[in-house]
């Protein structure tokens, strides 16, 4: 149980965001896997993961309702007591405002919303109206704005994504947005012009992505994993179940989680 206001866990996250180092949130998708992760003695905040949540309850990424995500994020928001939980809210759904006062209504104090590359003002405005709602519930909501400038932008020149992404992303920290997530495999380079572009941005770790750490010395702000944790934790009971079936045995160095 959290001995701090929603409003203070939101401060709290937000002061994640301004410190020197890099937040690294490792995504979570249900309670059993936030318990694993709260215990260790790293973790300071909690990000899910929209895509393993929609996997859990056997939606494509995208298309689990609303409901369903907030009822599970708000069961991991239980047993998180003090540590700020960030959530993946895809899109915003139909009403952003809406769907962020209702996220802060069970204890949600940061969230990614993504732009879908809709049309410039319509994706500000949705952003705008995203704060706009935690402001008037009285929490400084920490805003991770997702600009799919890069993941969506096609066959157009990378340049041209990176100016989109820039464009997007000074408009989104106008509007309130705490920090601008870039999805995608950013090499130096590009996490250089965004750096310098918009100031306050999150990466995604991936594949054949930077490490953290190279990251953090370019100047992000935050890293998480989205999906990659899930398909890591998949992975290994599929190996293990694997080795079962030829006779084998449950690893001796299996932990309890209580």
């Amino acid at each position: 149980m959290s001995t701090l206001s929603t409003a203070d866990r939101a401060r709290r996250l937000r002061e994640l965001h301004d410190a020197p180092e890099i937040l690294r949130v490792v995504n979570v998708w249900d309670v059993v896997s936030a318990k694993a992760v709260l215990a260790l003695p790293d973790t300071r905040a909690l990000a899910t993961a929209g895509h393993s949540i929609a996997a859990t309850f056997g939606y494509d990424d995208g298309t689990i309702p609303l409901e369903t995500t907030l009822d599970l994020v708000s069961r991991i928001v239980a047993v998180a007591g003090d540590v700020p939980v960030t959530a993946d809210l895809d899109d915003g759904y139909a009403d952003t405002a809406d769907t962020v006062r209702r996220a802060v209504g069970v204890g949600i104090v940061g969230a990614n919303i993504e732009d879908r590359l809709r049309p410039f003002d319509e994706s500000v405005a949705r952003v705008a109206a995203a704060v706009a709602a935690a402001d008037a519930e009285g929490v400084p909501f920490a805003l991770n704005a997702r600009t799919d400038a890069l993941v969506r932008g096609g066959d157009r020149p990378l340049e041209e994504s990176i100016a989109d992404a820039i464009a997007r992303g000074r408009a989104y920290l106008d509007a309130g947005a705490d920090v601008v997530f870039v999805p995608g495999v950013l090499d130096e380079a590009t996490t250089a012009q965004l750096v310098e572009g918009i100031g306050r941005i999150s990466v995604i770790g991936l594949p054949g992505a930077l490490s953290a750490a190279e990251y953090e010395s370019l100047g992000v702000k935050r890293i998480s994993y989205g999906p990659l944790t899930q398909r890591v934790a998949l992975t290994a009971l599929q190996d293990v179940a694997a080795d079962l079936y030829a006779a084998g045995r449950i690893p001796s160095s299996t932990r309890p989680l209580n």
